[in-house]
């Protein structure tokens, strides 16, 4: 069952071209990586499809609704770029930060999800993400891989069934990235999340990912991992000329 489509999607800043003719297809429990160079148009794909660009032609369709009819948006999570860049003095919890997430944006009001279950909900999640523990401190106080899980935690508590993120790896250690991955894998794989994520980095892409979505303005699509991994498709991507060798580890 497709959960995002876009057809012929447009969008231009200043008579700029930034999408050109989008049309792509996510089905349901798919794991798909967004890739592209700097000022491709990556981000942009993805804001205007959550709706937070005005102004765009073409048709987007989440869940099988019309972006304008479409309002559950408790259903979708979001972690935007540098979500963890945030200002080490500002005086909010862990616990605080992630229950944000509880609230849900509903185009005309902000609507609070507190139920009698939404502690256990939240508890569990912090569990998962081995941020239990941190529950009390200061966002401001953590690491930059401690921060990431909180901002996964806070996306996850309006149990969402589609997941967006953009360049979440950024700033990130390796060693973290790595646990990273293994989480967004297991929530693909054995919590059933649809989920799309923005990188640069094609060092990071993996064989758990069903496809690629290439954008420099227009978009190819790639069935497979390795299937893009050759020079001729990442000169197309990137501009560049490339040698690219596999290691095989």
């Amino acid at each position: 069952m497709p959960i995002v489509e876009t057809d012929t999607l447009n969008y231009s800043i200043d008579d700029i071209n930034i999408l050109k003719n989008i049309s792509i297809t996510i089905n349901r429990g798919d794991y798909v990586a967004v890739i592209g160079p700097n000022g491709g148009g990556k981000s942009t794909l993805i804001s205007t499809i959550l709706g937070l660009n005005n102004g765009f032609t073409g048709e987007i369709r989440l869940f099988g609704k019309p972006l304008n009819k479409f309002n559950e948006w408790n259903k979708i999570g979001f972690v935007p770029q540098r979500a963890i860049e945030i200002d080490t003095k500002f005086p909010i919890t862990v616990l605080e930060t992630v229950k944000l997430g509880r609230i849900s944006f509903n185009r005309k009001f902000w609507q609070n999800r507190e139920s009698s279950d939404g502690d256990l909900i939240i508890n569990e999640i912090m569990e998962k993400l081995k941020i239990i523990h941190l529950k009390n401190r200061l966002i401001g106080e953590l690491s930059g891989g401690e921060k990431q899980r909180v901002m996964i935690a806070r996306a996850l508590v309006s149990q969402p069934e589609l997941l967006f993120l953009d360049e979440p790896n950024t700033g990130i250690d390796i060693a973290t990235q790595r646990e990273f991955y293994a989480i967004l894998k297991d929530l693909n794989k054995n919590k059933g999340i649809t989920i799309i994520f923005i990188t640069h980095d094609i060092g990071v892409i993996e064989d758990s990912i069903n496809y690629i979505i290439s954008v420099n303005r227009e978009v190819s699509k790639s069935e497979s991992p390795q299937t893009i991994f050759n020079c001729k498709t990442i000169r197309d991507i990137y501009g560049i000329d490339s040698h690219l060798k596999n290691h095989r580890h």
